[in-house]
């Protein structure tokens, strides 16, 4: 076979599928070892380390955090950097998701993500690692949120398709305004 005739594309595609493969399996050994909360903790905590990385990745590509005097308006800016997060880290062959800003006051912004569809939580559920599984959603929100240097005030899943519900739907607010003169409120 010629290096033409390679297709990397799909060579990626199959890495990521094999690298899911391999994280599902792995977390099983963890869990069958030294238990489902163990392999959690694991989980998450590389997960958020991963998702902090990623996060100042985006922060020093994107430059500043808006300061626009517009909440709405600079919460839509860190909406898409939230997003080139989650594609970073999640490319959209490997999950169907989409983010909206939903509630903004004077002291904070509420930023949904909706995720229809995981490959993570498919592989997991292949493994047989389902039962027990918790998913590290919060934690890579909090990841990203670090690294692209905002606070959040809350961050929950209000739904998980780990559950059985239609989609994952997790909240994030965010304190506004985001640049702040580094005094507390």
């Amino acid at each position: 076979m010629s290096a033409e005739d390679v297709n990397y594309r799909a060579r990626a595609g199959e890495a990521y599928r094999l690298w899911w493969q391999h994280d599902a399996n792995w977390y099983q050994g963890v869990a069958s070892r030294f238990g489902q909360e163990a392999a959690n903790e694991l989980n998450a905590e590389a997960l958020r380390k991963v998702a902090t990385h990623v996060g100042q990745r985006v922060g020093r590509l994107a430059g500043p955090l808006p300061a626009t005097g517009d909440t709405h308006k600079d919460l839509e800016e860190l909406r898409r950097r939230y997003d080139d997060c989650g594609d970073r880290m999640f490319p959209p062959e490997l999950r169907n998701a989409s983010t909206e800003v939903e509630d903004v006051t004077e002291q904070d912004g509420l930023i949904v993500l909706t995720l229809r569809r995981s490959f993570a939580i498919t592989m997991v559920r292949m493994a047989g690692s389902l039962d027990g599984y918790r998913c590290p959603c919060t934690d890579i929100h909090a990841g990203w949120s670090e690294g692209l240097g905002v606070t959040l005030t809350e961050n929950r899943a209000e739904s998980c398709l780990r559950d059985g519900d239609k989609a994952c739907r997790l909240l994030m607010r965010v304190r506004t305004p985001l640049a702040h003169d580094g005094t507390e409120d």
